[in-house]
């Protein structure tokens, strides 16, 4: 060992010690004692981070456990979240119905029968409130999954917290906001890109200075996954579009080593084992190095990849629903082995609904079983050295740095400029189509084997009982609400921050948060700001592309 190593490996043992562990034995099941880390060269903890972020992983902290939940009234929500803190999850992650992701109210004609289904739906303010009420937001860390009407959702949190007390400096959690994807892959946009990165890139500068423990961009590959891109697709997409923030700030005046560290990422873990393991680690060496090499990044949390992740919702079946239990501990294992910071498990019965308590619970338990009884836990980057697993993060990471030097080509060497060029151009769009054809020819050949789908299908006749079903009284219930909300709120209020947010939005030098949450604030519904930005932002209609 070189005198360089002995010094690396110095360094992270004097923080493996001065780190608190958590009291439990580091020992296998049998009793033999286990390190924190094995092999030698680059570690866990140190740049760049391909072995990990930390450099006792989870022997000092367990990922958060944070179950996705939402549907109905922000009541029902409620009482689900408390139900998934009572079971021992770490942190809340809120899902919103189809209206309020595309920033329309319950009461839209575009809203008729979607109110609550796939999500809770949340119109103002006093909804936000029943969302999290009895719920202290000081103690608990809370993700919310939504993009084009971020920046209102985000005002409403803050203006609950504060509400009960809780400063928004002290607020912790993440908000997707990760725009850019939604062009490429989910398509809930608003705006056109442009004026919705001026809406991110305003996000990212209020957190920095109003919310120091607040993640203003949670860069998705999740969604890019789910539409039908490969693992190496989702990797590069999801760090071309980071990298699309990151030049955005700048350009703005930000500094990276104050925003970078606290940008954030989604990732999918799907079903093929080990290529998800290697392209966590690619991830987390990939964005070290360009954050570091092209962005100028010195603090070395600004260079540090962390990132959530789901299970593959899309390897979900209908067929034989008790197997997706199976494929769901196995994905949620490769998350853990590849280091992720926190993770929600799916439900079983997700293919067939929106997944009911027990479901929920079992799904919980999964990843419980995961830290607690596989051992995975006991030692950062297990499989760090195997040919295998090094192989797999390296061919993901050229894969990866194939697509960004096809961005800087279309972006005449900036990576947004190729990414709103690639989204003009159906570049992203095609790609993950050609992906999904691809995928979809090999099953149904019977080349590619989905257990109980299109093999091994005895069972498939039997029927799925006990589904969470969402009936037609959500949906009068939010109207009334949102009636009575309407009739007792000040419109002379709501009419003077409406046109504030108006005349912000007019101006780029001023940032949009203030009057967003002042806004908020008078129970203006999330509709009506939506429409006081459009009428300077304009609305994104996506281009066929022959």
């Amino acid at each position: 060992m070189s005198h360089e190593q002995d010094a690396y490996r110095a360094a992270w043992e004097a923080a493996v010690e001065g780190a608190q562990m958590r009291d439990v034995p580091f020992e296998t099941m049998s009793g033999v004692p286990t390190d924190a880390v094995y092999g030698d060269g680059p570690l866990p903890g140190q740049y760049p981070y391909t072995r990990g972020l930390f450099p006792a992983g989870y022997r000092s902290r367990l990922w958060t456990m944070r179950m996705f939940a939402g549907f109905g009234t922000a009541e029902d929500t409620n009482m689900r979240f408390k139900e998934i803190l009572r079971n021992g999850g770490t942190g809340l992650s809120t899902a919103f119905d189809m209206p309020t992701l595309m920033g329309r109210d319950s009461d839209s004609s575009w809203s008729l029968g979607e109110v609550g289904r796939a999500g809770v739906a949340v119109d103002t303010l006093a909804d936000m409130e029943d969302l999290y009420a009895d719920i202290d937001l000081s103690k608990v860390s809370t993700s919310m999954t939504i993009n084009g009407p971020a920046a209102i959702v985000m005002a409403m949190y803050v203006a609950v917290g504060e509400k009960g007390g809780v400063p928004r400096a002290q607020l912790a959690g993440t908000i997707q906001n990760d725009i850019l994807k939604e062009y490429q892959a989910q398509k809930e946009y608003i705006y056109p890109p442009r004026p919705s990165m001026r809406i991110v890139t305003d996000m990212i500068d209020f957190t920095n200075t109003e919310m120091p423990r607040w993640h203003p961009v949670s860069i998705s590959g999740y969604h890019i996954r789910e539409a039908g891109s490969n693992a190496a697709q989702e990797l590069a997409f999801t760090l071309a579009n980071g990298f699309a923030y990151v030049e955005a700030a700048i350009a703005e005046g930000q500094d990276v080593n104050e925003f970078g560290r606290r940008l954030s990422f989604f990732f999918n873990s799907h079903s093929d084992f080990f290529e998800e393991i290697g392209k966590f680690r690619a991830a987390r060496r990939i964005w070290a190095r360009w954050m570091k090499e092209r962005y100028g990044a010195t603090d070395e949390r600004a260079m540090m990849c962390r990132f959530h992740t789901q299970t593959a919702g899309v390897s979900l079946t209908a067929q034989q629903p008790e197997n997706n239990i199976g494929r769901v501990a196995i994905q949620a294992l490769a998350g853990v082995l590849g280091g992720t910071q926190s993770l929600h498990t799916d439900s079983f019965d997700e293919a067939l609904a929106l997944p009911t308590e027990k479901a929920a619970r079992i799904a919980l338990r999964t990843q419980q079983i995961v830290a607690h009884e596989t051992g995975a836990a006991l030692v950062a980057d297990p499989l760090g050295g195997s040919h295998y697993v090094e192989w797999m993060t390296d061919e993901m990471e050229r894969q990866a740095e194939a697509v960004f030097t096809h961005l800087e080509d279309l972006g005449n060497g900036s990576i947004l400029e190729g990414v709103y060029a690639g989204i003009d151009n159906g570049y992203f769009v095609g790609e993950i189509a050609d992906s999904a054809y691809r995928f979809e020819r090999e099953v149904n050949a019977g080349r590619r084997i989905i257990v109980g789908v299109n093999e091994f299908t005895d069972g498939n006749e039997e029927g799925q009982a006990n589904l969470l079903r969402i009936d037609s009284k959500t949906e009068e219930y939010q109207l009334k609400r949102l009636e009575t909300v309407k009739h007792d709120r000040d419109s002379n209020a709501v009419a003077r921050t409406l046109a504030t947010v108006t005349a912000a939005a007019h101006d780029p030098t001023v940032n949009l948060m203030p009057p967003i949450i002042e806004a908020v604030e008078s129970y203006a519904t999330l509709e009506e700001i939506v429409m006081a930005m459009e009428q300077v932002f304009g609305t994104y209609v996506e281009q066929a592309i022959v």
